[in-house]
């Protein structure tokens, strides 16, 4: 397996040359490729991308679809430019996002997505009737690398989205937020109704219900640092709980 750090290098490349691809596929890729990369094979350089695009270009374009509670993400097979994600788009394929999608399981779907898409893509290349169609300038959305700061629950912001940041971040890195001192992972969480001081803990009995900047999240799975996942009402039930606790 040939796993280089850059492809700058003259032995990278000159190991892909000595190679005599066909054409060069990249997925999951967070970088550019150099000009030269990209002229190497007859046919070009294709990526399979996790979104539709021209929306969320760019390093974490499935967290980002969750994050912003898009109804569908999808593949799209993109022939190679010198820009990030720029290039004309050869075959895009749609997928609901369900109500209770994470970044985990909404990867899988797309990653077997487009395994079939750019296997039917380069038949078509080969053949000689792939068409690509230039993205349209309207609609154009950047999927950034996500920061660690974003995984820190932010209870001044709605229960709704705080709910879709715990599944975007869901299996990794985890959303957080803190408790008494102790930094908490929460893994499972849904808004419910509820009114209060931004952080206040309404209620913990089966979950813990934290008042947001508007409505609640019930915070059902949780992890405590070197612990193991577990559901609310076990942490619960181990813990008293201060009038007036916050989290945050």
């Amino acid at each position: 397996m040939f796993q280089p750090e850059t492809l700058k290098s003259a032995p990278a490349l000159a190991r892909l040359k000595a190679a005599r691809p066909d054409a060069l596929v990249v997925a999951a890729y967070g970088l550019l490729l150099p000009q030269a990369v990209l002229d190497l094979a007859p046919h070009g350089a294709f990526n399979i991308h996790a979104s539709l695009l021209p929306r969320w270009r760019g390093a974490a374009p499935i967290q980002r679809a969750l994050l912003a509670g898009d109804r569908e993400s999808g593949i799209s097979i993109m022939r190679m430019d010198a820009g990030l994600d720029t290039g004309p788009v050869l075959s895009r394929q749609a997928v609901a996002i369900a109500d209770d999608e994470d970044a985990g399981t909404l990867h899988d779907k797309l990653a077997s997505l487009g395994a079939e898409q750019i296997v039917a893509a380069l038949a078509e290349v080969q053949a000689g009737r792939a068409r690509a169609t230039p993205q349209p300038s309207e609609g154009v959305t950047y999927a950034a690398k996500i920061d660690k700061r974003e995984t820190r629950l932010d209870w001044k912001r709605s229960a709704a989205e705080l709910e879709r940041a715990v599944r975007a971040f869901r299996p990794s890195p985890g959303a957080t937020t803190r408790l008494a001192g102790e930094q908490l992972k929460v893994w499972r969480a849904r808004a419910v109704p509820g009114r209060g001081a931004p952080g206040a803990l309404l209620d913990a009995a089966e979950a813990l219900v934290v008042a947001c900047g508007e409505g609640a999240l019930a915070i059902e799975e949780l992890q405590r640092p070197g612990g193991r996942r577990m559901p609310t009402g076990e942490f619960v039930r181990g813990h008293t709980f201060a009038p007036g606790a916050r989290l945050g």
